[in-house]
């Protein structure tokens, strides 16, 4: 259930924060802004402010950093939680929905796995991948 992984996420942020962690170190990211909703639920559930990225792609000093996977690249965090990685939401359904031959099916899953490996990589000490489910088949790939 979302509910139960907007606890876990937001649990882990406040862990983090009581750790020392400052809020402007902590990222939280999810597939679309479909999913938006959740990040900012975990950031409220740990009392922590947040800063939502836009294509400008600005952290603001003392708010943890919310945003799509698209907007993590060039980011890094001592702390990152991604989130929403459930089936149907990464690889985003919609896009292979579109697919017409097997080359673009390919190429699809290879930029939506890209995504989600530079979501996590964003982590410098800390990484909680979530989801609900059924989870992504892409986090298998994380577990080898």
């Amino acid at each position: 259930m979302p509910g139960d992984e907007i606890k876990a996420v937001g649990d882990l942020l406040a862990a983090r924060a009581k750790e020392g962690v400052a809020p402007h170190e902590v990222g939280v990211f999810v597939r679309s802004q479909a999913e938006m909703s959740r990040a900012s639920a975990a950031a409220e559930r740990a009392g922590l402010p947040a800063n939502v990225l836009d294509d400008n792609v600005e952290t603001a000093s003392g708010r943890v950093s919310i945003g799509t996977m698209h907007l993590a690249k060039g980011l890094e965090f001592r702390a990152v939680a991604v989130m929403a990685c459930d089936d149907e939401v990464i690889p985003l359904q919609e896009r292979i929905e579109t697919v017409t031959d097997d080359a673009d099916l390919e190429e699809v899953y290879n930029t939506e796995r890209h995504l989600l490996y530079v979501a996590c990589t964003r982590a410098r000490d800390h990484l909680l991948v979530t989801s609900v489910a059924p989870a992504s088949e892409f986090l298998d790939d994380l577990r080898n």
